[in-house]
Protein backbone atom coordinates (compact mmCIF):
# COMPACT_ATOMS: atom_id res chain seq x y z
CA UNK A 1 0.00 0.00 0.00
CA UNK A 2 1.01 3.52 -0.92
CA UNK A 3 2.18 5.52 2.33
CA UNK A 4 0.81 8.96 2.02
CA UNK A 5 3.13 12.05 2.70
CA UNK A 6 3.09 13.88 5.67
CA UNK A 7 3.19 17.04 4.02
CA UNK A 8 1.18 17.59 0.72
CA UNK A 9 2.32 20.37 -1.55
CA UNK A 10 -0.93 22.12 -2.25
CA UNK A 11 -4.55 20.55 -1.05
CA UNK A 12 -7.49 22.19 -3.18
CA UNK A 13 -11.24 22.64 -2.56
CA UNK A 14 -13.41 23.24 -5.33
CA UNK A 15 -16.73 21.80 -6.94
CA UNK A 16 -16.17 18.60 -8.44
CA UNK A 17 -17.54 18.53 -11.81
CA UNK A 18 -17.68 16.43 -14.73
CA UNK A 19 -17.44 17.89 -17.81
CA UNK A 20 -19.64 17.46 -20.96
CA UNK A 21 -17.22 18.52 -24.03
CA UNK A 22 -18.73 19.00 -27.85
CA UNK A 23 -17.79 21.20 -30.52
CA UNK A 24 -20.11 24.18 -31.83
CA UNK A 25 -20.80 26.75 -34.01
CA UNK A 26 -22.13 30.54 -33.23
CA UNK A 27 -25.40 30.07 -34.53
CA UNK A 28 -26.22 27.10 -32.31
CA UNK A 29 -24.74 29.59 -28.88
CA UNK A 30 -27.44 32.22 -30.21
CA UNK A 31 -29.98 29.86 -30.55
CA UNK A 32 -29.99 28.62 -26.88
CA UNK A 33 -28.95 32.48 -26.04
CA UNK A 34 -25.84 31.82 -24.78
CA UNK A 35 -22.92 34.61 -24.34
CA UNK A 36 -19.98 33.04 -25.77
CA UNK A 37 -16.41 32.74 -23.46
CA UNK A 38 -18.22 32.61 -20.51
CA UNK A 39 -19.84 30.25 -17.68
CA UNK A 40 -23.56 30.31 -16.81
CA UNK A 41 -24.93 28.40 -13.56
CA UNK A 42 -28.04 26.55 -14.98
CA UNK A 43 -30.70 23.89 -12.75
CA UNK A 44 -31.05 20.34 -13.56
CA UNK A 45 -33.84 21.17 -16.00
CA UNK A 46 -31.65 23.73 -18.02
CA UNK A 47 -29.04 21.19 -18.13
CA UNK A 48 -31.27 18.29 -19.34
CA UNK A 49 -32.59 20.55 -22.24
CA UNK A 50 -29.00 21.89 -23.44
CA UNK A 51 -27.56 18.20 -23.03
CA UNK A 52 -30.41 17.07 -25.42
CA UNK A 53 -29.73 19.92 -27.81
CA UNK A 54 -25.68 19.45 -28.11
CA UNK A 55 -23.75 17.25 -30.76
CA UNK A 56 -22.14 14.08 -29.09
CA UNK A 57 -19.89 14.74 -26.55
CA UNK A 58 -17.05 13.81 -24.57
CA UNK A 59 -17.11 13.17 -20.99
CA UNK A 60 -14.23 13.88 -18.45
CA UNK A 61 -13.92 14.72 -15.00
CA UNK A 62 -13.40 18.50 -14.50
CA UNK A 63 -14.02 21.37 -12.04
CA UNK A 64 -11.35 23.87 -11.96
CA UNK A 65 -9.51 22.86 -8.90
CA UNK A 66 -9.87 19.42 -9.65
CA UNK A 67 -8.25 20.01 -12.90
CA UNK A 68 -5.21 22.01 -10.96
CA UNK A 69 -4.75 19.01 -8.40
CA UNK A 70 -4.69 16.56 -10.91
CA UNK A 71 -2.19 19.02 -13.04
CA UNK A 72 0.22 19.17 -9.86
CA UNK A 73 0.66 15.00 -8.96
CA UNK A 74 0.96 14.60 -13.15
CA UNK A 75 4.20 16.84 -12.26
CA UNK A 76 5.01 15.29 -9.58
CA UNK A 77 4.27 16.83 -6.88
CA UNK A 78 1.62 15.86 -4.04
CA UNK A 79 -1.94 16.97 -3.79
CA UNK A 80 -5.07 16.28 -2.21
CA UNK A 81 -8.56 17.55 -3.34
CA UNK A 82 -11.37 18.10 -1.23
CA UNK A 83 -15.28 18.43 -2.78
CA UNK A 84 -18.83 16.93 -2.99
CA UNK A 85 -20.68 14.54 -5.27
CA UNK A 86 -23.33 12.02 -4.98
CA UNK A 87 -23.07 8.36 -4.94
CA UNK A 88 -24.07 7.97 -8.74
CA UNK A 89 -22.64 6.96 -12.04
CA UNK A 90 -20.78 10.90 -12.47
CA UNK A 91 -19.66 10.89 -9.16
CA UNK A 92 -17.74 7.28 -9.34
CA UNK A 93 -16.15 8.57 -12.63
CA UNK A 94 -14.83 11.70 -10.89
CA UNK A 95 -13.40 9.74 -8.27
CA UNK A 96 -11.78 7.21 -10.43
CA UNK A 97 -10.30 9.87 -12.75
CA UNK A 98 -8.57 11.89 -10.03
CA UNK A 99 -7.47 8.96 -8.28
CA UNK A 100 -5.91 7.88 -11.25
CA UNK A 101 -3.67 10.99 -11.18
CA UNK A 102 -2.03 10.36 -7.88
CA UNK A 103 -4.39 13.14 -6.22
CA UNK A 104 -5.65 12.26 -2.67
CA UNK A 105 -9.59 12.26 -2.73
CA UNK A 106 -11.16 11.21 0.18
CA UNK A 107 -14.28 13.45 0.37
CA UNK A 108 -17.33 10.61 1.12
CA UNK A 109 -20.34 10.64 -1.45
CA UNK A 110 -23.36 12.44 -0.31
CA UNK A 111 -26.21 9.75 -0.34
CA UNK A 112 -29.10 11.78 -1.05
CA UNK A 113 -29.75 15.17 -2.24
CA UNK A 114 -28.85 16.39 -5.80
CA UNK A 115 -26.53 14.57 -8.25
CA UNK A 116 -22.98 14.94 -9.02
CA UNK A 117 -22.35 18.34 -10.78
CA UNK A 118 -22.06 18.63 -14.50
CA UNK A 119 -20.51 20.85 -17.07
CA UNK A 120 -21.69 21.19 -20.32
CA UNK A 121 -19.11 23.17 -22.29
CA UNK A 122 -19.64 24.08 -25.88
CA UNK A 123 -16.36 24.87 -27.87
CA UNK A 124 -15.87 27.08 -31.16
CA UNK A 125 -14.35 26.95 -33.88
CA UNK A 126 -12.08 29.89 -32.26
CA UNK A 127 -11.19 27.93 -29.24
CA UNK A 128 -13.66 29.71 -27.05
CA UNK A 129 -15.21 27.77 -24.58
CA UNK A 130 -18.96 28.57 -23.51
CA UNK A 131 -19.89 26.81 -20.03
CA UNK A 132 -23.39 25.82 -18.36
CA UNK A 133 -22.84 24.62 -15.09
CA UNK A 134 -25.28 22.88 -12.72
CA UNK A 135 -23.40 22.66 -9.62
CA UNK A 136 -26.01 19.53 -8.16
CA UNK A 137 -24.08 18.20 -5.62
CA UNK A 138 -20.70 20.09 -5.25
CA UNK A 139 -22.66 23.14 -3.65
CA UNK A 140 -23.30 21.73 -0.42
CA UNK A 141 -19.93 21.01 0.31
CA UNK A 142 -19.92 21.81 4.05
CA UNK A 143 -17.72 22.68 7.04
CA UNK A 144 -18.43 18.85 7.62
CA UNK A 145 -16.50 17.98 4.73
CA UNK A 146 -13.76 19.78 5.19
CA UNK A 147 -10.69 16.91 6.39
CA UNK A 148 -8.92 19.24 7.96
CA UNK A 149 -5.76 16.58 8.73
CA UNK A 150 -5.23 17.26 5.55
CA UNK A 151 -5.55 20.56 5.32
CA UNK A 152 -3.57 21.24 8.04
CA UNK A 153 -0.68 18.91 6.14
CA UNK A 154 -0.72 21.64 2.78
CA UNK A 155 2.02 24.13 2.09
CA UNK A 156 -0.22 25.70 0.16
CA UNK A 157 -4.23 25.57 0.38
CA UNK A 158 -5.73 26.71 -3.31
CA UNK A 159 -9.63 27.73 -3.68
CA UNK A 160 -11.79 28.60 -6.50
CA UNK A 161 -14.09 32.32 -6.47
CA UNK A 162 -17.30 29.94 -7.43
CA UNK A 163 -17.18 28.25 -4.04
CA UNK A 164 -18.68 31.45 -3.21
CA UNK A 165 -21.49 30.94 -4.53
CA UNK A 166 -23.14 28.79 -2.00
CA UNK A 167 -23.42 29.62 1.53
CA UNK A 168 -22.47 26.63 2.92
CA UNK A 169 -19.15 26.01 0.65
CA UNK A 170 -18.54 29.77 1.65
CA UNK A 171 -18.03 28.96 5.25
CA UNK A 172 -15.97 25.31 4.25
CA UNK A 173 -13.63 27.78 2.73
CA UNK A 174 -13.25 29.89 5.35
CA UNK A 175 -12.47 27.98 8.22
CA UNK A 176 -10.43 25.90 5.97
CA UNK A 177 -8.50 28.99 4.99
CA UNK A 178 -8.20 29.61 8.75
CA UNK A 179 -6.93 26.14 9.39
CA UNK A 180 -4.20 26.37 6.70
CA UNK A 181 -3.03 29.59 8.33
CA UNK A 182 -2.43 28.80 11.42
CA UNK A 183 -0.40 25.72 10.59
CA UNK A 184 1.76 27.77 8.56
CA UNK A 185 0.83 26.92 5.28
CA UNK A 186 -0.39 29.93 2.20
CA UNK A 187 -3.59 30.60 0.97
CA UNK A 188 -3.99 30.60 -3.05
CA UNK A 189 -7.23 31.83 -5.19
CA UNK A 190 -8.73 31.50 -8.48
CA UNK A 191 -10.89 33.96 -9.19
CA UNK A 192 -12.52 31.73 -11.88
CA UNK A 193 -14.45 33.92 -13.58
CA UNK A 194 -15.70 37.63 -14.16
CA UNK A 195 -18.96 37.02 -13.75
CA UNK A 196 -18.74 35.24 -10.58
CA UNK A 197 -16.36 38.47 -9.57
CA UNK A 198 -19.32 40.70 -10.42
CA UNK A 199 -21.66 38.70 -8.16
CA UNK A 200 -18.90 38.52 -5.15
CA UNK A 201 -16.43 41.91 -5.86
CA UNK A 202 -16.48 43.52 -2.62
CA UNK A 203 -16.27 40.36 -0.45
CA UNK A 204 -13.70 39.08 -3.14
CA UNK A 205 -11.80 41.95 -2.64
CA UNK A 206 -11.76 41.59 1.20
CA UNK A 207 -10.69 38.06 0.76
CA UNK A 208 -7.61 38.98 -1.67
CA UNK A 209 -6.72 41.78 0.53
CA UNK A 210 -6.70 40.10 4.19
CA UNK A 211 -6.34 36.55 3.71
CA UNK A 212 -4.29 35.45 0.35
CA UNK A 213 -1.20 34.91 -0.68
CA UNK A 214 -1.29 34.34 -4.03
CA UNK A 215 -4.03 35.20 -6.83
CA UNK A 216 -4.57 33.97 -10.22
CA UNK A 217 -6.92 36.05 -12.56
CA UNK A 218 -7.03 36.35 -15.73
CA UNK A 219 -7.40 40.01 -17.76
CA UNK A 220 -10.90 40.56 -17.37
CA UNK A 221 -11.06 38.74 -14.14
CA UNK A 222 -8.40 41.31 -12.36
CA UNK A 223 -10.33 43.95 -14.12
CA UNK A 224 -13.63 43.52 -12.67
CA UNK A 225 -12.32 43.25 -9.63
CA UNK A 226 -10.86 46.43 -9.25
CA UNK A 227 -13.48 48.41 -11.85
CA UNK A 228 -10.22 49.49 -13.20
CA UNK A 229 -10.28 51.42 -17.10
CA UNK A 230 -7.00 49.11 -18.13
CA UNK A 231 -5.12 45.90 -17.18
CA UNK A 232 -2.10 48.06 -16.19
CA UNK A 233 -4.34 49.64 -13.56
CA UNK A 234 -5.61 46.29 -11.95
CA UNK A 235 -2.27 45.15 -11.77
CA UNK A 236 -1.13 48.43 -9.85
CA UNK A 237 -3.88 47.70 -8.03
CA UNK A 238 -3.89 44.21 -7.21
CA UNK A 239 -0.15 43.96 -6.12
CA UNK A 240 -0.77 46.31 -3.06
CA UNK A 241 -2.78 43.38 -1.81
CA UNK A 242 -1.05 40.23 -2.09
CA UNK A 243 2.05 38.94 -2.35
CA UNK A 244 2.00 36.76 -5.41
CA UNK A 245 -0.46 38.02 -8.24
CA UNK A 246 -0.46 35.72 -11.63
CA UNK A 247 -2.11 37.67 -14.26
CA UNK A 248 -3.03 35.43 -17.78
CA UNK A 249 -3.65 37.40 -20.88
CA UNK A 250 -4.24 34.49 -23.38
CA UNK A 251 -1.90 34.81 -26.49
CA UNK A 252 0.17 37.74 -24.71
CA UNK A 253 1.27 35.40 -21.78
CA UNK A 254 1.38 36.47 -18.37
CA UNK A 255 2.51 38.33 -15.67
CA UNK A 256 3.43 37.74 -12.58
CA UNK A 257 3.83 40.31 -9.74
CA UNK A 258 6.22 39.95 -6.81
CA UNK A 259 6.41 43.27 -4.13
CA UNK A 260 7.13 45.88 -6.61
CA UNK A 261 9.11 43.71 -9.67
CA UNK A 262 7.28 42.29 -12.42
CA UNK A 263 8.01 39.06 -14.52
CA UNK A 264 6.51 39.13 -17.66
CA UNK A 265 6.10 35.69 -19.22
CA UNK A 266 6.08 34.40 -23.00
CA UNK A 267 3.36 32.15 -23.56
CA UNK A 268 4.43 28.30 -25.15
CA UNK A 269 3.05 27.73 -28.48
CA UNK A 270 2.74 23.68 -28.66
CA UNK A 271 0.71 23.36 -31.26
CA UNK A 272 -2.68 24.68 -33.12
CA UNK A 273 -5.12 26.05 -30.57
CA UNK A 274 -8.24 23.85 -30.34
CA UNK A 275 -10.05 24.54 -26.59
CA UNK A 276 -9.16 26.86 -24.00
CA UNK A 277 -11.06 24.91 -21.31
CA UNK A 278 -8.68 24.06 -18.53
CA UNK A 279 -5.85 26.86 -19.52
CA UNK A 280 -5.67 28.72 -16.19
CA UNK A 281 -6.30 25.63 -14.17
CA UNK A 282 -2.82 24.11 -15.49
CA UNK A 283 -1.06 27.32 -15.58
CA UNK A 284 -2.00 27.30 -12.02
CA UNK A 285 -0.96 24.07 -11.40
CA UNK A 286 2.42 24.68 -12.96
CA UNK A 287 3.01 27.98 -11.06
CA UNK A 288 2.06 25.87 -7.89
CA UNK A 289 4.03 22.71 -8.23
CA UNK A 290 7.08 25.03 -8.92
CA UNK A 291 6.65 27.57 -6.27
CA UNK A 292 6.42 24.27 -3.37
CA UNK A 293 9.38 23.06 -4.88
CA UNK A 294 11.12 26.28 -3.88
CA UNK A 295 11.93 27.77 -7.28
CA UNK A 296 11.87 31.56 -8.12
CA UNK A 297 8.36 33.60 -9.09
CA UNK A 298 9.71 33.95 -12.54
CA UNK A 299 10.39 29.94 -13.16
CA UNK A 300 7.27 28.92 -11.69
CA UNK A 301 5.65 31.73 -14.07
CA UNK A 302 8.01 29.45 -17.19
CA UNK A 303 6.19 26.14 -15.54
CA UNK A 304 2.41 27.85 -15.77
CA UNK A 305 2.85 28.86 -19.56
CA UNK A 306 4.50 25.34 -20.45
CA UNK A 307 1.90 23.56 -19.22
CA UNK A 308 -1.00 25.72 -20.28
CA UNK A 309 0.49 25.98 -23.85
CA UNK A 310 -0.11 21.95 -24.15
CA UNK A 311 -3.36 21.87 -22.49
CA UNK A 312 -4.89 24.29 -25.09
CA UNK A 313 -3.71 22.11 -27.84
CA UNK A 314 -6.58 18.81 -27.10
CA UNK A 315 -10.15 18.71 -26.28
CA UNK A 316 -10.28 18.54 -22.58
CA UNK A 317 -9.50 20.33 -19.84
CA UNK A 318 -6.76 17.49 -18.13
CA UNK A 319 -3.61 16.81 -19.90
CA UNK A 320 -3.09 13.95 -22.32
CA UNK A 321 0.51 13.88 -22.67
CA UNK A 322 2.87 13.71 -19.24
CA UNK A 323 3.55 17.11 -17.82
CA UNK A 324 6.76 16.23 -16.41
CA UNK A 325 8.46 15.03 -19.49
CA UNK A 326 6.85 18.39 -20.99
CA UNK A 327 8.95 20.15 -18.23
CA UNK A 328 12.16 18.10 -19.39
CA UNK A 329 11.92 18.57 -22.75
CA UNK A 330 11.63 22.32 -22.60
CA UNK A 331 12.39 23.42 -19.60
CA UNK A 332 14.93 21.42 -18.49
CA UNK A 333 16.93 23.70 -15.69
CA UNK A 334 13.59 23.67 -14.19
CA UNK A 335 12.83 19.96 -14.28
CA UNK A 336 12.26 18.04 -10.77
Amino acid sequence: MTSTPSTLDVVGIGNAIVDVLSESDDAFLGSQGLTKGTMALVDEQQAEALYGAMGPGVETSGGSVANTMAAIAQLGGSAGFIGRVRNDQLGSIFAHDLRATGCLFDTPAAESGPSTARCMILVTPDAQRTMNTFLGASVHLDPNDIDLSMVRRAKVLYLEGYLWDAEEAKRAFVAAASEVKANGGEVALSLSDPFCVDRHRDSFRDLVENHVDILFANEAEIISLYQSSSFEEAAKQVRQHCRLACLTRSEQGSWVLEGETTHTIAPFQLGDLRDTTGAGDTYAAGFLYGYTQGLAADQCGQIASLCAGQVVTQMGPRPQVSLKELVQKHLPALAG
